[in-house]
């Protein structure tokens, strides 16, 4: 029996209902899923491009519906289109996007973003935080639980032992600290502590070579520090096929790798292989659940 995929819309005033709406008619996505959209009722009608309170508070309550319908089994995964953060702030949601409204929606305790594709896959420690904060929250504690959280999550997607590399923050992983101590004080720490418990892991590596690294195949993930050093080399090397998966989840959630894009928002240009992609491997985990 093929899987139940629900299809969120996101923002409804983005390329999002588009996007679902294309890749639910996919054959490659009708071939291995039975695939849900959700979306706001029809009226209030949303202007495309119009950033509003109101399409944020829309976005909100389909996701809320699809993450209840999912914990009652009567879909088997979520795969979601894009919101955007600043109709959540004008909606009055406290939260920054997907990750920690589905976080907070399912009671989960630590989750990560990871961004999956056949060239690379790489997990984020911070996201959506200022460059200048980065430091602050890159703990011992932190790094010890993503890399944990990627240790386990990783067997999901065909790896029984990922060997993970966790790339430094600082330049050169700070040169044995002339260019910052959190390499030393934060990082080396918990990758000794997750080696200890047996987990495949190496680092701090410096970013410049680790991505590299990666996508040759020395390693079969990347631990990267924040957002950007993360995302640049993933969207690099695979645009438009990356998925952005959420580890440590009681249920299986996929996402696009791009934004509302309300620049071409109601214009039927929208690439829709992102949210193909993201149906495809939300399937796929929902078999392997």
């Amino acid at each position: 029996m093929k899987p139940r995929v629900a299809i969120t819309v996101g923002d409804p005033a983005g390329i999002g209902p588009e996007v679902a709406r294309k890749a639910a008619s996919s054959p490659a996505v009708l071939a291995v899923c039975e695939p849900v959209i959700y979306a706001p009722p029809e009226k209030p009608l949303f202007a495309p491009g119009v950033l509003s309170a109101a399409a944020g508070q829309a976005a909100y309550e389909v996701i809320v519906r699809a993450v209840d319908d999912a914990r009652r089994g009567e879909v088997d995964a979520i795969a979601t289109g894009p919101v955007n953060k600043e109709a959540f702030k004008l909606a009055g949601l406290p939260w920054r996007g997907h990750t920690d409204l589905l976080a907070h929606l399912t009671g989960a305790g630590h989750v990560a973003m990871m961004f999956h594709s056949d060239k690379l896959r790489v997990v984020l420690a911070t996201v959506h935080v200022a460059l200048a904060e980065v430091p602050r929250l890159l703990t011992k504690s932190l790094m010890e639980r993503t890399i944990a959280l990627t240790a386990i999550e990783l067997p999901r997607f065909d790896k029984v032992h990922p060997r993970i590399a966790v790339a430094g923050l600082n330049p050169h992983a700070g040169e044995h600290g002339l260019f910052g101590r959190e390499d030393i004080d934060m990082i080396a720490p918990a990758v000794e502590a997750c080696r200890a418990r047996g987990v495949d892991v190496t680092g701090p590596i410096p970013a410049d070579t680790i991505f590299v690294r990666a996508s040759r195949g020395e390693f079969d993930v990347v631990v990267a520090c924040y957002h950007d050093q993360g995302l640049i080399p993933v969207k690099l090397l695979a645009f438009g096929q990356a998925v952005n998966v959420t580890l440590g989840l009681p249920i299986v959630r996929t996402s696009v790798d791009h934004g509302t894009a309300f620049d071409i928002a109601g214009q039927g240009i929208a690439n829709p292989e992102s949210m193909i992609s993201a149906v495809l491997l939300a399937a796929r985990l929902a078999h392997a659940a």
